[in-house]
């Protein structure tokens, strides 16, 4: 059993060790690539959508996430009231709201 050590050794010795600068850089380089095309576009849809949820107002036509379409009736701080038909009204979270639509497209439906 003892003849196994020193081949082990030998083997672990005849391993070349790589360069760290390379492997630095290997990892700077998937850093810089997941920020510009995951991390950044996220950041700016983030954005985005919250300049759209802090925008709105009574009388917009709105599509929720759900795919609802409603005119807004009342604003809140987190909340919004949709009239989605005649005398139907319904109260979601601002965030759900998915995009603002012309004036006029629900009637055009």
């Amino acid at each position: 059993m003892d003849f196994f050590i020193p081949a082990a050794m030998a083997q672990d010795a005849a391993q070349p060790q790589g360069n760290p600068m390379v492997t630095l850089l290997m990892f700077v380089g998937l850093f810089v690539f997941m920020y510009l095309f995951i991390i950044r576009p996220q950041r700016k849809r983030q954005k985005e959508h919250q300049n759209l949820v802090s925008a709105l107002s009574k009388g917009d036509e709105v599509v929720m996430t759900s795919g609802l379409l409603g005119k807004i009736v009342k604003v809140d701080d987190n909340y919004i009231v949709l009239e989605t038909g005649e005398n139907i009204e319904q109260k979601f979270q601002k965030v759900a709201v998915h995009a603002v639509l012309p004036k006029g497209t629900i009637k055009s439906i």
